[in-house]
């Protein structure tokens, strides 16, 4: 089905690099007041006028997570529930920072925070191949004993290894219709934050699934069927760039054909730029305006046309 688009309909991705500072102070003091720091650019967005859905990345720092994913335990959270706990505990902290920036900007702008379940396809052949590496590293020992007491999968050589589960793509977003509602009257939406909470469908319902998702490939999905003009990534530089074996040129416009050929030619990292300009393409494929690429300080300007890298029909 096609949604229509709406010229004032914006979905913006936070990055988990965007929303932390250079110092990388530790605790969750240190990290909540870091938000206040970042968030001041969003915060110019809102009072602009602005009420985009947020879709954020993991979130939190590793060692505030409300079970540290991988933890050897007698009974460790299965990975939804851990994600669940983190898109609750991350979107909290955004929307406590971001609604004391407004206010004291005298800027009134409601805000929920949405515990989100993405639906994925039980045949997407990335369960053939566990990639994403999650949790502590293991000794050799401790990664046998795991992998025949769980069935979890391991990867690495030397003495260590760490665990890897599936990334499959993103098919359906079950809250969406809510969101929609959320969005209408007037609120600021944080949803799909690390990638939602991966479930499957069953005869029974949904149930969890031990996996990642990509919470850019989230953002692109969520933005088409809200129907969203513009899709926006921020990160922490102010543009894409190329040339990363000789000269770094930032780019100010892609078009579809020219960001296809750049990801096929390994321009943008597996582990940064490439899941994000891969989910613009799929956004604008889908009817979307633009993507967009930038910083949080250069998010105001980037939105005005004035700034970042823009991937374009």
């Amino acid at each position: 089905m096609t949604v229509p688009r709406d010229p004032r309909r914006l979905v913006v991705a936070l990055g988990g690099r965007a929303l932390r500072e250079a110092s990388g102070a530790a605790g969750a003091e240190a990290w909540l007041r870091a938000l206040g720091r970042t968030l001041p650019p969003l915060a110019d967005v809102l009072a602009a006028g602005l009420r985009p859905v947020l879709v954020h990345g993991s979130g939190l720092p590793p060692e505030l997570a409300p079970v540290a994913p991988g933890r050897e335990t007698a009974s460790p959270l299965p990975l939804d529930l851990q994600r669940a706990g983190s898109q609750g505990a991350a979107g909290y902290a955004i929307q406590q920072a971001l609604g004391n920036l407004c206010r004291n900007r005298n800027v009134d702008v409601p805000t929920a925070v949405v515990v989100t379940r993405v639906r994925v396809d039980p045949d997407d052949p990335a369960f053939d191949r566990p990639s994403r590496p999650v949790g502590p590293r293991y000794s050799v020992a401790q990664a046998r004993r795991l992998g025949r007491e769980r069935g979890w999968k391991f990867t690495g050589s030397g003495a260590t290894r760490r665990r890897v589960v599936p990334s499959p793509r993103p098919r359906e977003i079950l809250e969406v219709p809510a969101i929609r509602r959320l969005v209408e009257a007037g609120v600021v939406v944080i949803a799909g934050g690390g990638g939602g909470v991966p479930v499957a469908s069953t005869p029974l319902g949904h149930r969890g699934l031990e996996v990642l998702l990509q919470e850019e490939a989230t953002a692109a999905l969520l933005g088409t069927l809200l129907g969203a003009d513009r899709l926006t990534f921020v990160t922490d530089v102010d543009r894409a760039e190329v040339g990363h074996r000789t000269r770094s040129i930032g780019i100010e416009r892609l078009s579809l054909a020219d960001a296809r050929a750049l990801l096929a030619a390994g321009e943008f990292p597996a582990a940064s730029m490439g899941p994000k300009i891969e989910a613009a393409i799929e956004f604008v494929e889908a009817g979307g305006r633009e993507a967009i690429v930038t910083s949080l300080a250069g998010l105001p300007a980037a939105l005005d046309g004035r700034g970042g890298t823009r991937i374009v029909p």
